[in-house]
């Protein structure tokens, strides 16, 4: 549950941005595509958090460094609100990147060390939920509040999350699996060199998973606020619906990986690809919600096998800092989508619609090659494997 929440609130955060990226180029006097900047910035710093809180964490435990990143995160969301300039805006984003990015690698990695083995596909499911759950909340949030407090009181909302810490403190306890290892002294430049191939295949992944989920996710408020001109209310309504749907498609891909392998749960979104016409071309906000339920249950959906695969794949002894770090660093190569997608769309006389299903599309078929080639261990014992297993360095 910590861990859910901590990706939930992390996501809840991020997204809020999406839904007021035209407030604030308008605050700011500039571009949509300069202010999209910023999701770059978030996105391409967050390999630095997953790198300096998974050591962290692998060192000095996943419960209390948890709960550091939980504050820091919830910290730069809210002060986002009283940036003075375009370049406080974007430095504000780019410390959350950092913060937002320690986040996963090691909530991860504190819930498959916890959970039985059996167990693992189903609650990577559910944690990797946390993200459409946190969008889903943006969007209630953007829906219900927004006409009152402004883009500015949207992110102060964003504090919230940093009550969580007090449900870790209380209520979790440290990863099993990280207790008789308190003193190792693995690193995981070490563990990257040594195991490079996977580390690359990792990034390669993790890569066109997060051209295929920002593809399909960050830019589609905008897409239906200026393209579709919708009223807030209905882009609210239709970003719960298709979050919904990526809720629904983590636990059911999630839980079905355990079964059928993660490489093949890992090749779902290309069941999506049907559908993306209804998704971005539909002539009614019905339709647009239908074909984005079903394109979000599926690559939303496929997202939900990744926890339980990266931890399985990744050298035990510093399992939060690799797997948070391939993570992110698909993330960082990924972070170009939204300057790529306000790019090709202002090519195309403000057409979104071909922008996000022609990013997209390429997305699905990359990442069902690479799943289809790639490795996996998914009877790997993790609740135990870090007392016996150190990486050289």
């Amino acid at each position: 549950m910590a861990s859910y929440l901590g990706w939930t609130l992390d996501a809840f955060d991020f997204f809020l941005l999406v839904f007021v990226l035209k407030d604030v180029a308008s605050a700011f006097a500039v571009s949509l595509t300069t202010v999209a900047f910023s999701i770059t910035l978030t996105l391409a710093l967050r390999p630095v958090g997953a790198f300096i809180f998974g050591r962290l964490a692998d060192r000095y435990g996943r419960r209390r460094i948890l709960m550091l990143d939980v504050g820091l995160y919830a910290l730069f969301g809210a002060l986002t609100a009283f940036a003075p300039s375009l370049l406080a805006f974007l430095l504000i984003r780019s410390l959350f990147g950092v913060a937002m990015g320690g986040e996963w690698g090691v909530g991860a990695s504190l819930a498959m060390e916890s959970i039985p083995a059996q167990s693992r596909g189903l609650v990577s499911g559910i944690l990797q939920s946390g993200y459409p759950t946190g969008y889903l909340l943006a969007s209630a949030v953007y829906g219900l509040l927004y006409s009152h407090i402004g883009w500015r009181g949207m992110f102060v909302v964003g504090l919230a999350p940093a009550l969580l810490i007090f449900y870790i403190r209380r209520g979790v306890a440290e990863s099993p699996a990280f207790l008789p290892a308190r003193r190792t002294q693995a690193r995981v430049g070490s563990a990257l060199v040594k195991h490079w191939k996977l580390a690359i295949y990792a990034v390669l992944l993790m890569t066109a998973f997060n051209f295929m989920g920002h593809g399909t996710l960050d830019l589609y408020p905008t897409f239906l606020l200026k393209q579709r001109h919708l009223a807030p209310g209905t882009v609210s309504v239709i970003a719960i619906t298709y979050n919904i749907g990526g809720i629904l498609g983590g636990l059911v891909l999630g839980a079905l990986s355990q079964r059928i392998g993660r490489r093949l749960a890992m090749m779902a979104p290309l069941l999506a690809l049907p559908a993306m016409w209804l998704w971005a071309f539909a002539p009614s906000a019905v339709l647009l919600a239908v074909g984005a339920f079903v394109v979000q249950f599926f690559v939303e959906g496929s997202f939900g096998v990744i926890p339980a695969h990266l931890s399985e794949l990744s050298p035990p002894a510093v399992r939060a800092a690799f797997s948070g770090t391939v993570y992110q660093l698909g993330n960082f190569i990924a972070s170009s989508n939204a300057i790529l997608e306000t790019t090709l769309a202002a090519r195309h006389g403000g057409n979104f619609a071909f922008a996000l299903t022609g990013v997209g599309a390429v997305a699905v078929l990359v990442l069902a090659a690479l799943a289809l080639v790639g490795p996996e261990a998914r009877h790997a014992d993790l609740a135990g494997s870090i007392a016996y297993s150190q990486v050289d360095g």
